[in-house]
């Protein structure tokens, strides 16, 4: 993954269809055994599948749509008070974690799927625009699309590459 930042939508869809393979790529080469045994950290890959797609579900809803951060992810308003990961990733975890590999592998390419329509909906010139319109640096939009797309798909590759 490259630090520069992609300079309109073809490149940007090109850079998160690269990522999402490459995910898929070390997805593909685990055993059913080893989708769901847990890493150190309690989490097997099939948990690690179900964040990404949590967090895809928020990137449309809350940063792209920019509904209620609670609404779309489907809990009290506390919960998402501060954006404290450590609050929100154990509710989204809990909530994935009875699903079986075939429901989250369904849901997380279902999920993808849908992303990449949205996006391709978009003018590159949407993703430009601040996120927030008090943010004081005004940091677009691009970033949360990176940073819940390419980035989060290299970080949890990296984890589930770890058990093969």
């Amino acid at each position: 993954m490259t630090d520069k930042l992609p300079e309109n939508m073809d490149a940007l869809l090109a850079d998160i269809e690269r990522e999402w393979n490459e995910l898929w790529r070390v997805v593909e080469q685990l055993t059913p055994e080893q989708m769901t045994s847990p890493d150190a950290g309690g989490w097997s890959p099939k948990d690690n599948l179900a964040h990404l797609g949590e967090w895809m579900q928020i990137l449309m809803g809350y940063h792209i749509d920019r509904r209620p951060a609670h609404e779309v992810i489907g809990v009290p308003k506390q919960v998402v008070e501060g954006w404290d990961m450590d609050v929100i990733n154990p509710v989204l975890f809990e909530r994935n974690r009875g699903k079986s590999t075939q429901q989250v592998l369904a849901q997380v390419k279902g999920v993808y799927a849908d992303l990449r329509r949205k996006l391709e909906s978009m003018p590159f010139e949407a993703v430009l625009q601040p996120r927030q319109a008090d943010d004081p640096e005004r940091r677009p939009l691009l970033l949360w699309i990176l940073g819940d797309t390419t980035q989060h798909f290299a970080e949890h590759r990296e984890t589930i590459a770890g058990l093969l």
